[in-house]
């Protein structure tokens, strides 16, 4: 996971790391459960979706966004607020595993990688 960030200099490279690390490793499309409330998304937990592809890069300037399809439309939510079906693409799973590992660690008060 730190050679996903290891050459980034401040929070855009890092996010532009993760961005391209996901976009390049995930397989589309994939379930998810949402498991986290968010206010920007309409998802509420136990909603059952398809994720069919990673959100533009500007969109993910500061959290990794995925696309999902939702009530006939194209939406952009954080990838945070999901849980992978264990029935994904085992480097899917993984993935996400490694992308809310890293925003705990960096949310965490003593965390000293985020300022």
């Amino acid at each position: 996971m730190e050679e996903v960030v290891v050459d980034a200099y401040g929070e855009e490279e890092r996010a532009m790391g993760w961005y391209y690390y996901a976009a390049d490793n995930i397989v589309f499309p994939f379930s998810v459960r949402c498991s986290a409330k968010r206010a920007t998304s309409p998802l509420k937990i136990g909603n059952r979706v398809q994720v069919i592809g990673m959100a533009d890069a500007d969109d993910c300037a500061h959290e990794l966004m995925v696309v999902i399809r939702w009530q006939g439309e194209k939406l952009a939510v954080p990838l945070q607020q999901l849980e992978v079906s264990p029935k994904s693409g085992k480097l899917t799973r993984q993935v996400v595993a490694d992308w809310h590992y890293w925003v705990a660690r960096t949310s965490c008060p003593s965390a000293s990688t985020r300022h």
